[in-house]
């Protein structure tokens, strides 16, 4: 049985989703099962909004401030359990909130999101793989069609609405790519983190 929450680094994180609208060709579930101290984060069958909510209240989080919804899926593809499960770590167990999108949640659930969002998440890590529409198509195959407007249009709106909010992207992109996407950073006035792969 897969893992709803596990630890990575320094932070607990919540596996909420398999489901992703995205086939990103760098995706780190193509690559191997688990990550941190989850043998597996493949469901055999999504779990449901109980099933997450228990695992977050049996949770031992001592020596941790953070709930991070990131798993082998895009957790806005499972809006209801996010937005319940946020609401728990936050209340009941005194947690902050951070969410790993791809940005293309308003998208996934036909209406803007961010409202909802805000009110349970304290900080979004955005994944902005490429500077431009045309690459962005490329490494992160999305299932819907200007996807990567509609991740920016995302992105600027949680900027109004949630203080911290960032772009992501991996070190292994080519340096003029790099470059780029500072530019679009400086541009929408979103800050940018470079991650080293691994």
């Amino acid at each position: 049985m897969a893992d709803i929450l596990y630890t990575y680094k320094n932070s607990v994180y919540a596996n909420i989703t398999n489901k992703c609208n995205c086939s990103c060709t760098f995706c780190i579930r193509s690559l191997k099962d688990g990550i941190g101290s989850a043998d597996t984060l493949w469901h055999q069958k999504n779990p449901t909004e109980k099933d997450v909510i228990d695992a977050i209240k049996n949770y031992d989080f001592t020596g941790f401030d953070e709930l991070v919804f990131c798993g082998y899926g895009e957790p806005t593809c499972a809006l209801d359990i996010l937005l319940s499960a946020a609401k728990i770590a936050k209340e009941e167990k005194g947690l902050k909130t951070r969410l790993n999108t791809n940005g293309l949640g308003n998208e996934e659930n036909g209406r803007n999101i961010v409202p909802e969002l805000s009110k349970v998440i304290d900080s979004i890590s955005i994944s902005l793989n490429a500077p431009d529409s045309e690459k962005y198509e490329e490494v992160s195959r999305p299932k819907y069609s200007n996807a990567f407007d509609k991740m920016v249009d995302f992105a600027s709106k949680c900027h109004k609405e949630i203080k911290d909010v960032k772009w992501s992207i991996v070190d292994v992109l080519p340096a003029e790519d790099i470059e780029k996407c500072k530019q679009l950073s400086k541009k929408t006035g979103i800050a940018l983190r470079i991650r080293h792969f691994s």
